[in-house]
């Protein structure tokens, strides 16, 4: 048994997201110190909100709108026919495939036709054999745990890493006191910013893909919960477009796998070690043909690589046509290959807001002009949850949601635009390209952060998620009790069977509510 201490506060500190000079105040301190600069937004009048997605960060806003007994009218827009987001599986992947794809204007991948009735399907890059790599005692929301219902088994019968079906399920069940909320199988196809006597109106361009009737509708606000895995990117390295129109279907990506059983006994170069690679190249290897190379640009860490078991190789330096091979950038060539399958990640791409001046987005890496990865600072009645990498997605956009709620709701008060204007220039600054990943334990920080910025509202309003010492530990050892899941069959139920234990230090202090000082593993 390994009975894991949580690790020491001076083992690893964490990039802050949160200023002395940057701190923000509950709406009723900062009313009553006098005049409020005009630089300072709101108070706002919102009545009427769209939440456009219903996967878990839509689902999160819909409840703590709601929650926030502060609103006429909350809608939420699905273009799919059920609520999950991402997690709402296709067993038939998207027809598209963009060779190379270094866009985020590129348009939007068609959806498949559904045979009966129902509207079209929009494939996710779920696949078919896929365990969470998050444990489901950290990965849920706080109110409602997975073994509540989790399979419609007995309660044993839920992993700790559950399967793609049973998280599916679960975000069904979590949804059903808003399901009422949800239009499902529409579109949003634009949406437009009007600026009247100061305030911010919302021209939201819809369409209900099974009658074809399209709408106009106004709100006061916007949520856009569309996540970040739609817009694919593979990168243009040389020879690849001639390589593709000599060899189609040799080059995917990894937003169309489904099972490995394409690449039996084939010659396969997976490109990619971040999560879904190296999931993916566990599955493949188990049936192509040794050995399964992974073309990388930073090294796996040893224990990963060495569990799963696969040839790692470097960048690839360019596609060699007539060798149907590749050249790397060490010099090594490999050559009659059967299938290269880049798990190289998606762009953040907004096609229905192409009117934003300035833009969103550039060149995908990043969202342009947000507040604490959140809030529009020129026009905060517009908010995008859940743009955090190497997050903990449910809890997160529970934080999230409380925050701007409350915003909305006139019980707290944002800094001045210059104020979240600075924040956002250090940040930048900070962590360049990597902007929305976060450093290793960010994330509770961050989660802990919105949690006692909400928190300093009075009124009503849904409490978030903190992360106590338990959950900052659990943050810390997921990836290597992962490891131990798959290594002894995909069986376990909790943490302990797989020899993970949780024992608070001896004598440590209760966490300090100053998100500064939160550490985690």
């Amino acid at each position: 048994m390994r009975s894991l201490i949580p690790l020491a506060r001076k083992q690893i500190i964490v990039q802050l997201y949160h200023y002395h000079d940057l701190r923000p105040q509950p709406a009723s301190s900062l009313a009553n110190m006098g005049s409020v600069s005009k630089d300072i937004p709101g108070p706002f009048n919102i009545q009427n909100i769209a939440i456009i997605g219903a996967g878990p960060s839509g689902l999160a806003a819909a409840k703590y709108l709601q929650a926030q007994e502060a609103f006429n009218r909350i809608v939420v827009l699905e273009q799919q026919a059920n609520v999950g987001g991402v997690w709402n599986y296709s067993a038939t992947p998207s027809e598209t495939l963009h060779v190379p794809q270094t866009s985020a204007l590129c348009p939007p991948d068609p959806p498949l036709k559904r045979d009966g009735k129902g509207g079209p399907v929009f494939p996710s890059p779920m696949y078919e054999r896929l365990h969470t790599n998050i444990p489901h005692t950290l990965m849920q929301f706080s109110d409602l745990g997975f073994l509540w219902k989790g399979q419609g088994k007995e309660e044993d019968e839920v992993k700790i890493f559950p399967t793609r079906e049973v998280v599916q399920q679960y975000l069904e069940e979590y949804a059903i006191s808003i399901r009422e909320l949800i239009r499902f199988s529409t579109s949003v196809d634009d949406v437009q910013l009007r600026v009247e006597e100061g305030r911010d109106q919302w021209d939201v361009r819809s369409r209900d893909l099974i009658t074809g009737q399209k709408r106009q509708e106004t709100y006061d606000a916007v949520v856009v919960a569309t996540g970040h895995y739609a817009t694919t990117y593979m990168p243009d390295i040389p020879g690849i477009r001639e390589f593709d129109a000599k060899h189609r279907g040799v080059i995917s990506h990894s937003k169309l796998y489904r099972t490995p059983g394409l690449y039996e006994g084939k010659k396969v170069v997976v490109v990619g070690n971040a999560a879904s690679g190296l999931d993916i190249a566990s599955q493949i290897l188990k049936v192509c043909r040794p050995p399964l190379f992974v073309s990388v640009r930073e090294e796996t860490p040893k224990e990963i690589r060495e569990a799963i078991g696969f040839d790692e190789v470097a960048e690839i330096e360019n596609f060699l046509v007539e060798e149907k091979g590749l050249q790397l950038k060490d010099g090594r060539v490999i050559t009659d290959v059967d299938f290269v399958l880049f798990c190289t990640g998606y762009l953040f791409s907004f096609p229905f807001f192409e009117s934003m001046d300035p833009p969103l987005v550039t060149n995908g890496r990043r969202v342009y002009g947000l507040y604490k990865q959140l809030v529009h600072i020129q026009h905060p009645t517009l908010v995008f949850p859940g743009l955090p990498i190497k997050a903990i997605p449910f809890p997160l956009s529970e934080a999230q949601a409380a925050v701007y709620a409350r915003i909305w709701a006139n019980a707290l008060e944002l800094p001045s635009r210059e104020t979240m204007k600075e924040w956002e220039r250090k940040e930048a600054e900070r962590n360049g390209p990597a902007f929305h990943v976060f450093p290793k334990g960010a994330d509770g920080a961050y989660i802990n952060e919105m949690h006692d910025w909400a928190m300093l509202a009075d009124g009503k309003g849904k409490e978030p998620p903190r992360w106590d010492e338990e959950a900052l530990w659990q943050r810390g050892i997921y990836t290597q009790a992962k490891m131990e899941f798959e290594r002894t069959g995909m069986k376990a139920t909790t943490l302990v069977e797989l020899g993970f234990k949780y024992e608070p230090a001896k004598g440590e202090a209760k966490p300090d509510r100053n998100p500064e000082l939160e550490f985690a593993g």
